[in-house]
């Protein structure tokens, strides 16, 4: 397979879909900040509203992201028109690929940055650090697998199946830390306690969020044709 780029063609499919769903990002990163205000109100009611809408615009951006860069195009039958282009299947593949990390990085890193920053520089107790990375790390670890699953499989059913299914997993997540002790216990103080069990997750999650990234650029190295 020709493993040389065509740089002009990958950048172009980025800029593509950037000023497609620029928009949307910016919906996206609008509700996630009006989720942090809430959050940093510091009342009970507006922490636990501010919550449920940070998670919930999370999950959209990340079944956006996947949605519309590639479920949808395979839907609309657009491959034709890409294979007409001077682009190779790595360029198409390094493009979308690119396009997902950007249409999904923008928004989770202002919010899971803006989650941390309200946590640090609010009445909220600094032990909270540990249950909003375990969850961003989650959120990211979901969005991979999804985008694994999209990259690799054209059924659309499996793809919704493992978008929605990866994400609302995040509820047994919560009850399981809640189980832990040694994480638990420490949400209310003002200090940040790091114990090796929330370290362990920690790190599971972002090294199997590197795995899946890793699998499926090796998997799409491999194929010789789009298909």
């Amino acid at each position: 397979m020709n493993t040389r780029l065509n740089k002009p063609a990958v950048r172009a499919l980025v800029l593509k879909d950037w000023q497609l769903f620029e928009k949307q990002l910016a919906a996206h990163v609008a509700a996630g900040i009006l989720a942090l205000a809430l959050i940093g109100h510091a009342k009970p009611w507006s922490f636990y509203l501010g919550s449920l809408l940070l998670i919930i615009v999370m999950v959209a951006a990340s079944c956006f992201a996947i949605g519309t860069s590639l479920l949808a195009e395979r839907r609309e039958k657009t491959l034709a028109f890409v294979m007409s282009m001077p682009v190779s299947p790595l360029d198409f593949y390094l493009a979308k690929l690119i396009s997902n990390l950007v249409t999904f990085g923008v928004p989770f890193l202002v919010m899971a940055g803006g989650a941390v920053a309200v946590v640090l520089w609010t009445p909220l107790p600094d032990g909270l650090l540990t249950l909003v990375l375990l969850l961003a790390g989650h959120m990211l670890l979901a969005f991979f697998f999804a985008l694994a699953v999209a990259m690799q499989v054209e059924t659309e059913g499996w793809n919704l199946f493992a978008m929605i299914g990866s994400s609302v997993l995040i509820n047994p997540l919560m009850a399981g830390l809640s189980q832990i002790p040694e994480i638990q216990r420490h949400w209310n103080s003002p200090d940040i306690v790091w114990s090796w069990q929330a370290l362990a997750i920690l790190g599971a999650q972002l090294l199997l969020s590197v795995a899946l990234l890793a699998y499926t650029s090796w998997h799409h190295l491999r194929k010789q044709a789009f298909f």
